[in-house]
């Protein structure tokens, strides 16, 4: 595999870092194109396939698994597997775009080692682990308990944040946007790779 350039976006659920991706992509400068993740979870609400997600039954994704299709995969929760495709990434490096992800931190961190040059990996913090569950809760999308176990996977998370190469601090949502753009623009224009 070879192409442009990898930015990957990690941190815990309700960080923000969905947001910034989502915001990142609109901007023509940085000629981005958004890796859809394959999992093995069902869909929420109004998720498409092939857009949000490309979802798969737990068997489907474990075949893929024994098939080495995945750059990485993970089993984030008991049968709720996530992963990124090979081809999903060679198909974005083949329309000329650099690849930007929405992954949790144990994908995030392999594709960066995997891909050290090519790849920023940039740590999305959130201002408290209490801010992040009073954030899930307003999502309306999660039963308690897995609120709960996105919470307690959030300490855990935290602690790899330097492991990434930059962390933003998402206290003020509008000043986390320039400096995710500033980061990336500087990232995707540098001659190394």
């Amino acid at each position: 595999m070879a192409g442009g350039k990898l930015i990957i976006f990690s941190a815990p659920s309700g960080s923000g870092k969905t947001t910034i991706v989502r915001h990142l992509l609109k901007q023509q400068d940085l000629n981005l194109a958004f890796s859809v993740s394959a999992t093995s979870r069902p869909r929420r609400g109004k998720e498409k396939n092939g857009e949000h997600y490309y979802f798969m039954t737990v068997s489907e994704f474990k075949k893929h698994i024994k098939n080495d299709d995945f750059l990485e995969w993970e089993e984030v929760y008991r049968d709720n597997f996530y992963g990124t495709l090979k081809t999903e990434v060679e198909r974005l490096w083949a329309e000329g775009k650099n690849v930007i992800f929405d992954i949790d931190v144990v994908g995030g961190l392999r594709i960066k080692k995997k891909f050290p040059k090519e790849t920023l990996a940039v740590f999305v913090k959130p201002p408290s682990v209490d801010e992040l569950k009073i954030r899930l809760k307003k999502r309306s999308t999660e039963s308690e308990d897995k609120i709960n176990m996105r919470v307690a996977k959030a300490s855990v998370e935290l602690a790899t944040a330097p492991q990434f190469d930059k962390t933003i601090k998402n206290y003020d949502l509008d000043v986390a946007l320039k400096e995710a753009h500033d980061l990336v623009a500087s990232f995707v224009n540098s001659k190394e790779q």
